[in-house]
């Protein structure tokens, strides 16, 4: 792959607009739409943007580790989030604040639950394992 088609993928990750990358890749506008068609079907071109698309991906969606690491948190109520207190001053004045605020008790006990049911520790079903044996009898008794 060149250095200019790979300028390409780059841009082409951008905002997903092939003529576009094509253009800020440095290929002539009159041009860019055949070499961005063109540089699209080609194998390598394809893999490195396949490569590219999932490693976003990756950094994009929580992994299972984050999910349960946050929901702990929110749970032993460590979170804070952010919220906006607009208090009065007087006279029709008042005044917005930031604020930083712990989970309250319904947000910990959802959390909680989540986490709960993660571990199976709260399930409505009954798991029961182990044989049970089933015998038949007055098997002498019966006609053929």
């Amino acid at each position: 792959m060149t250095a200019k088609q790979k300028r390409f993928c780059d841009e082409y990750l951008i905002d997903l607009n092939a003529t576009q990358a094509a253009i800020r890749a440095g290929y002539s506008p009159k041009t860019a739409r055949n070499i961005a068609n063109e540089n699209l079907t080609k194998p390598n071109i394809k893999a490195y943007i396949e490569k590219r698309m999932k490693e976003k991906e990756d950094n994009l969606i929580a992994l299972q580790d984050e999910v349960l690491r946050y929901l702990t948190s929110v749970m032993r109520g460590e979170s804070r989030s952010e919220i906006v207190v607009v208090e009065g001053c007087g006279d029709g004045v008042s005044e917005a604040k930031r604020m930083l605020k712990a989970p309250d008790e319904r947000e910990r006990l959802k959390a909680g639950e989540l986490l709960a049911k993660r571990y199976g520790i709260l399930s409505d079903k009954v798991k029961i394992d182990g044989a049970i044996p089933i015998v038949i009898s007055g098997e002498d008794n019966l006609e053929d």
